[in-house]
């Protein structure tokens, strides 16, 4: 594989970094500022909302630019929002920071999805993608906990410039080894960008997207009380029991890559099914100590597993406009994020249990299992059924075979 794949790699660490470890410095940012934990939890929200505005709207604006330098001007931005994160005087002005911190965070990964699947044989694209994303699920194995132990040692400013190092060491990395002659996008302007978007099967793939990682989302935001709650867990072993989800989570996304690479819709429907199986049975495999081990690792395999075809139907389904496409996938992630953990937290407020997260959960990946089938169905109607190769400009190209009724 390209060394170019291991600098996106990087970049993808230090971006799954920072997303994650306020989550381990809500009580240390809320002490220091002088603001309550809940008021502190809207730092999460507002790395969200940046991550939703700038991954259509970057990817959008640099349609026409250099993708090497769209790459290193996205990571610049970067340095910049955590370094000012790192300084920030008050709680504005750090919610300012998060969220231009969260800007470049999804037209990262959808530029850098086109880029890693333009170097690669046509039968590894999605291989390539799942390398890109392994910066990604580390970061939840060793970046997060390592990020959190700085902050609560050296404080949590020090956490953000540790990130900020990453960063540049990920421009570093970009500069060096991606090639100076990279193509451009297509030149289709920002009118024909948003164009792409237009299509019932690119809504059909994201809508898959925002069920499907909403399933996920609806139980793992409340992991940590069926660990402690349920499984009998103590507190400070939470933080080991995150660690194997982010195992099973680089599991996952290198077995779907791979698995991808030979069926993409088959791979897609059987992480869908898997993902409802293992939602399903967390009241049960909550019920001791080494079955909710289990669950956190299988929750991360099934999940990721999907990670790669999901990303790659989306960009073949908006094939003129693919950067822009992938980009807002990664909107649809974070609004699958948003949404799930609602969703989860309304069955606890209804007094359902402190496992019925999972159980909303699984019916979320139903509800995605079942929009993925009605963009199956869509595209036997139409005539073809595509089997996801992607060419080395990054535009997917259509394999048809005959619609059978």
């Amino acid at each position: 594989m390209p060394l170019a794949l291991l600098a996106l790699a990087v970049g993808a660490f230090g971006i799954g970094t920072t997303e994650f470890v306020m989550m381990g410095l809500l009580p240390d940012v809320a002490d220091d500022l002088g603001i309550s934990i809940p008021t502190a939890g809207h730092l999460v929200s507002a790395y969200a909302i940046g991550v939703v505005v700038g991954a259509p709207l970057l990817a959008a604006v640099t349609a026409r630019m250099s993708r090497r330098k769209v790459l290193i001007g996205l990571m610049v931005l970067f340095v910049v929002g955590n370094t000012l994160s790192a300084f920030a005087p008050d709680h504005h002005s750090l919610l300012a920071a998060r969220f231009l911190s969260g800007l470049p965070h999804g037209a990262f990964f959808g530029v850098g999805a086109v880029v890693a699947t333009g170097m690669v044989a046509p039968e590894r694209k999605a291989r390539a993608v799942s390398l890109m994303f392994l910066g990604l699920t580390v970061a939840n194995i060793a970046g997060v906990p390592a990020a959190t132990l700085v902050g609560q040692n050296f404080g949590w400013r020090a956490t953000f410039l540790g990130v900020s190092v990453i960063g540049l060491v990920a421009i570093a990395s970009l500069a060096l080894v991606l090639p100076r002659d990279e193509s451009h996008a297509p030149a289709v302007g920002l009118r024909g960008e948003l164009a792409a978007l237009k299509s019932l099967p690119v809504w059909l793939a994201l809508g898959t997207t925002v069920a499907g990682f909403g399933a996920l989302f609806s139980a793992y935001s409340y992991i940590t009380p069926m660990l402690t709650d349920s499984a009998g867990y103590a507190d400070s072993s939470v933080t080991l029991l995150l660690a194997l989800f982010g195992v099973g989570a680089t599991i996952g996304n290198l077995v779907g890559g791979r698995l991808a690479d030979r069926s993409m819709r088959g791979t897609l429907f059987g992480g869908l099914v898997a993902l409802v199986a293992v939602l399903a049975l967390f009241p049960v495999l909550m019920g001791a100590a080494w079955s909710a081990a289990l669950a956190v690792v299988l929750l991360g395999v099934a999940a990721f597993v999907t990670s790669s075809p999901l990303l790659l139907m989306v960009m073949e389904k908006a094939s003129s406009a693919p950067s822009l496409a992938s980009s807002a996938n990664q909107a649809a992630f974070n609004l699958a994020n948003a949404g799930g953990a609602w969703i989860g937290g309304l069955t606890l407020a209804a007094g359902f249990g402190t496992t019925s997260p999972a159980l909303a959960g699984a019916a979320l990946a139903v509800l995605g299992l079942g929009v993925a089938v009605v963009a199956y169905v869509v595209d036997r109607r139409r005539g073809t059924v595509s089997v996801g190769r992607v060419v080395a400009g990054g535009v997917p190209r259509h394999v048809e075979t005959p619609a059978h009724r």
